[in-house]
């Protein structure tokens, strides 16, 4: 017969043995279902998200949106000029809207960050070439989020980006990407005197069958329409925008789209409501807008005097 080193036969054990581990075994049944439910297991959260930042799979989790101290944003995202920006601030109601929401601050190139905002800093281009060249040699500054390319027929925009805005785009994304920078590309209406078909159709519907924004939506990580010259028409804006943005979800599901408002576009003028009724019959398709306060300047020669007040307006509204 084999003896087991602890003097009994295989197999065997000593009553209190027995009853020892029948003890023990009934206290772990015990704490364990005492444990609260949600509570993960140790060294992992209750999503199972480990200690060291991946879940219990070993894949990195998905970025949170959110937290107890800041809940996420509920309205509309803006994406505000730095000089938009610091005019609408200097109203209370328009600076606790724009705490509770997201914004994108548009810099200029070698432009700061306005003090006191939590918006996200995005630099401009009119120029892909340009936006590469600055990203290349580190001169967007600290803590940008990401880079805006504005092609549009202007003498901004060299002749050989609008004549391919895509070919464009892409080689921005790529040199965007690649340095962790988000693009934002924000296509201008009049590229259709470029690219666009000869015909009486109106510019809009022009644009439309080039099918640009569902190019552009396969590089771009967001996608902006600019469709502020529309904005008088409240079913010609909302017909544009959400055509679209269709376009651009079709290619790119994940995409975000924003939409274009000004309070002094081109031609006649606008209140508040041409405004609102804008965002009413869109707000369901698109993440949110690109609010423009222009004034006279460089880029907008003929502009009439900036009117800020109907932009305090139209966010007191959603506020």
């Amino acid at each position: 017969m084999n003896i087991a080193p602890d003097g009994h036969p295989p197999g065997t054990r000593p009553r209190w043995t027995v009853l020892a581990i029948a003890l023990v075994a009934a206290a772990v049944l015990t704490a364990c279902s005492t444990t609260p439910s949600g509570t993960a297991p140790s060294g992992t959260t209750s999503s199972g998200t480990t200690s060291s930042g991946t879940t219990s799979s070993g894949t990195a989790p998905a970025p949170r949106t959110g937290s107890a101290s800041q809940p996420p944003p509920s309205g509309p995202a803006w994406l505000l000029t730095r000089s938009a920006l610091r005019q609408l601030q200097a109203d209370p109601a328009v600076r606790d809207a724009l705490r509770r929401s997201r914004v994108y601050e548009i810099l200029q190139p070698g432009q700061l960050t306005l003090a006191g905002t939590a918006a996200k800093p995005v630099v401009t281009f009119a120029s892909a070439a340009a936006l590469e060249d600055a990203i290349s040699h580190s001169r967007l500054g600290v803590g940008i989020y990401g880079v805006l390319y504005d092609p549009e027929t202007w003498s901004f925009t060299p002749v050989t980006e609008q004549r391919d805005p895509v070919r464009a785009a892409t080689a921005a994304a790529a040199v965007a990407h690649a340095h962790g920078l988000r693009l934002i590309v924000a296509p201008a209406l009049n590229l259709t005197t470029v690219l666009g078909p000869a015909g009486q159709q109106p510019r809009w519907r022009k644009f439309l069958s080039l099918h640009l924004i569902s190019q552009l939506a396969r590089v771009a990580d967001v996608i902006e329409l600019q469709a502020q010259s529309l904005e008088r028409d409240t079913a010609t804006y909302a017909s544009f925008v959400r055509t679209a943005t269709s376009q651009a979800t079709a290619v790119n599901p994940g995409i975000s789209v924003l939409a274009g408002l000004s309070t002094n576009p081109t031609g006649a003028p606008v209140d508040s409501q041409h405004l609102t009724a804008a965002i009413d019959a869109t707000r369901s398709a698109v993440t949110g807008y690109w609010l423009n306060i222009p004034g006279p300047g460089a880029r907008c020669p003929t502009c009439n005097p900036a009117r800020p007040d109907i932009a305090i307006q139209v966010l007191r509204h959603y506020g």
